[in-house]
C-alpha cells in the first residue's frame, strides 16, 4: 500500500534520518578503523548503501550501514589481500551482485527457513569477535586480525597497557552503559561518548593513537579490477557477505515490520542492499546491511519513507566534507570503547538467559555455530549450523513417524467440529490445529495466520497432533500469543498429555502470557473454556 506524503511525514523522515545520521556516525568510523580499511571506509560505505538502500529497497524505514557482522568478514578480506584494494573491494562488489542475484531469484523468502539457534549462536559468536578485537586497542597495543590472535596476544597487552588508552576506553564504556534514556533521546550515547572521549584527549593531549588523517572532498570512483587469477579466492567471501549482508538485512526488515505495523518486499530489499553494496565498492566504502539499532532510532523519532534514510546518508556525507579534519582527531580507544558496547549488544541475551531450559539439540546446535563463528570461520558456522539442525531434525522426525488409523479418524471428526463452531458462534471462537512437528521450517505457517484471527474473541491453538515442537516453534508460538494479546484475543493452547511440552512452554516463560487456565490438555476441556471466555465477553 503506498504512503500518502504529508507535512507530517516529510518531518519525521528529517528528525528520523538526522537522529539515524548522528548515530550511525561514530559507528562507521569505528567500523572502519575495526576492519583495517581506514575510518573513511565506513564513512564511504555508510553513505552509498545507505542512500542507494534507501532509495532502492524493500523496507522503507530501515536504515543501512556497516554493521558488526559485515565488518569482521570484511576485515578478514583485507587480511587475505594484504595491500590489495581492488582485490578488496571486487569482494564487495560481486557480493552486490550476488545479492541482487538472489532477490531476482526470490531467494529472500527462505532466509525465515533458517533455524533460530544458527542465528542465535552465529549472532552472539559475531559480538564477541567484536569484543576481542577491541581489547587491544583498548589497552593501547596494536590490532591484531583474529579472535584467536586476540586472546593469545593478550598477557602480552596487558604488561604493556597504555594507562592513558585504557583510561579513555573506561570513561567511554561508562558513557555508552550509563547514559539514563532520556539523555540518549536527545544526544545518542555513543554520539555524546565519541565527544567526551575525543576533547578529554585533546584537553589533556594524551599519548594515545588516533584515527588519523581522512580525505577532504568527495571520493574517487575506482573501478574494482582484479586479477583473473584471485577470482577462486574472492568469490567464497564475496558468497560469504552476500548471504550474511541477506540474513542481517532481512532480519532488520522483520523487525522494522513489528515496529510499523507493515510488511516488507524482501526480494526488492535485496535488489536495493545489493546496489549499495556495489556503488560502495566503487568509492572505497565498507560492505553492510540493514542497521537494526539506527533502523529502531529512525522509526522511534518518526521516519516512515524511504527519504529518512536518504537524509541520514547526507548527514554524514556533509560532515565527511565539513568535519572530516576534526575526525581525524578521535582516538582509538574511544572507538574501542564504542564497538565493545556494539558487541555486547549483538549477543542474544534471549537465549542466553534460558540457555539450561532449551531442548540439548537446539543448544548442540547453537554452541557448535557459536564456536565455530568464534574460532574457525563464519560462513562455514552457517553451513555446519544450518546441517547440523537438519541432520538432528530429521533424526527426531524418523524416531517419531508412525502410522495410526485411529488418529487420522479423530482428526477428521474433529476438523468437522472446529468447522461447526466458528460458524455458530459467527467466528468468535477459532481454532487452529497444527497437525505434525512444529520446528523451524513449519513457523512461518503460523505467522501467515495471524491476520486472519484479527476481530474474533478467543483461539484455541491445538497442538494435540503435534509430536514435538522445536525452539524456534516456541517463539513463534510466544509472537502469535503475544500479538493476539494485543488485540484483546485470548488464546488457549492444547497439548498432548505427558508429552512435554507444556512443561517445556512454562520453562521458556510463555505460560506467563497465557495464564494459569491458558495451557490445556484436553480437547473438551479447551472448548468448554473457550466457550466461558465467549460468554464473559457479551
Amino acid at each position: 500500500m503506498s504512503k500518502t506524503f504529508s507535512f507530517n511525514s516529510v518531518k519525521g523522515d528529517f528528525f528520523g534520518g538526522l537522529t539515524a545520521g548522528i548515530v550511525a556516525l561514530p559507528l562507521a568510523l569505528a567500523f572502519g578503523v575495526a576492519s583495517g580499511a581506514g575510518a573513511a571506509a565506513g564513512l564511504y560505505g555508510a553513505i552509498a548503501l545507505g542512500f542507494f538502500a534507501a532509495l532502492f529497497g524493500g523496507t522503507p524505514t530501515q536504515i543501512s550501514g556497516p554493521t558488526g557482522p559485515m565488518t569482521v568478514i570484511f576485515a578478514a578480506t583485507v587480511v587475505a589481500f594484504p595491500g590489495n584494494y581492488n582485490a578488496m573491494f571486487a569482494v564487495v562488489f560481486l557480493a552486490g551482485a550476488l545479492q541482487i542475484l538472489f532477490g531476482w531469484l526470490k531467494l529472500g523468502n527462505f532466509v525465515r527457513y533458517i533455524p533460530y539457534p544458527v542465528i542465535s549462536g552465529f549472532m552472539s559468536g559475531i559480538g564477541v569477535i567484536i569484543i576481542l578485537l577491541q581489547f587491544h586497542p583498548l589497552l593501547g597495543a596494536s590490532s591484531v586480525s583474529s579472535p584467536l590472535e586476540a586472546l593469545l596476544k593478550l598477557p602480552g597487552a596487558m604488561a604493556q597497557v597504555n594507562w592513558y588508552s585504557l583510561g579513555l576506553g573506561v570513561l567511554t564504556m561508562a558513557i555508552v552503559f550509563l547514559t539514563p534514556a532520556k539523555v540518549t533521546r536527545t544526544i545518542p550515547s555513543p554520539l555524546l561518548a565519541l565527544i567526551a572521549g575525543s576533547l578529554v584527549a585533546i584537553f589533556f593531549d594524551m599519548p594515545v593513537a588516533k584515527i588519523g588523517e581522512i580525505p577532504a572532498g568527495l571520493p574517487k570512483i575506482v573501478l574494482p579490477l582484479f586479477s583473473p587469477d584471485l577470482l577462486a579466492k574472492i568469490i567464497p567471501m564475496a558468497l560469504a557477505l552476500a548471504v550474511l549482508g541477506t540474513i542481517d538485512s532481512l532480519l532488520t526488515s522483520v523487525v522494522a515490520d513489528s515496529m510499523t505495523k507493515t510488511r516488507h518486499n524482501s526480494n526488492k530489499e535485496l535488489f536495493g542492499q545489493g546496489l549499495g553494496n556495489m556503488a560502495a565498492s566503487l568509492i572505497g566504502g565498507l560492505p553492510g546491511a540493514g542497521a537494526t539499532m539506527r533502523t529502531v532510532v529512525n522509526i522511534k523519532a518518526g521516519g516512515t519513507t524511504c527519504i529518512s534514510g536518504m537524509i541520514h546518508a547526507m548527514l554524514l556525507l556533509a560532515i565527511l566534507l565539513g568535519l572530516g579534519v576534526y575526525a581525524a582527531l578521535i582516538p582509538l580507544p574511544v572507538l574501542a570503547g564504542i564497538l565493545i558496547k556494539v558487541g555486547i549488544d549483538i549477543l542474544d541475551y534471549r537465549l542466553l538467559k534460558i540457555i539450561k531450559k532449551i531442548p540439548r539439540q537446539d543448544l548442540i546446535v547453537m554452541l557448535a555455530v557459536f564456536l565455530i563463528t568464534v574460532f574457525v570461520d563464519l560462513i562455514i558456522a552457517v553451513g555446519v549450523g544450518v546441517t547440523l539442525a537438519s541432520l538432528l531434525l530429521t533424526y527426531r522426525l524418523t524416531r517419531m513417524s508412525r502410522i495410526d488409523v485411529q488418529e487420522v479418524s479423530q482428526q477428521e471428526w474433529q476438523a468437522d467440529l472446529e468447522r461447526s463452531i466458528e460458524d455458530e458462534t459467527q467466528y468468535g471462537i477459532r481454532v487452529i490445529t497444527v497437525s505434525g512437528p512444529f520446528f523451524f521450517g513449519t513457523t512461518s505457517q503460523m505467522q501467515e495466520h495471524i491476520s486472519t484471527l484479527i476481530g474474533t474473541k478467543v483461539v484455541v491453538i491445538n497442538c494435540l497432533p503435534v509430536p514435538f515442537i522445536d525452539l524456534s516453534g516456541y517463539f513463534a508460538l510466544g509472537e502469535m500469543i503475544n500479538t493476539l494479546g494485543g488485540e484483546n484475543i485470548k488464546s488457549i493452547v492444547v497439548f498432548k498429555n505427558g508429552a512435554g511440552m507444556r512443561k517445556q512452554m512454562l520453562a521458556l516463560g510463555l505460560g506467563e502470557m497465557l495464564g494459569m487456565d491458558g495451557i490445556q490438555t484436553d480437547y473438551n476441556d479447551a472448548m468448554q473454556l473457550a466457550w466461558e471466555y465467549l460468554g464473559d465477553d457479551k
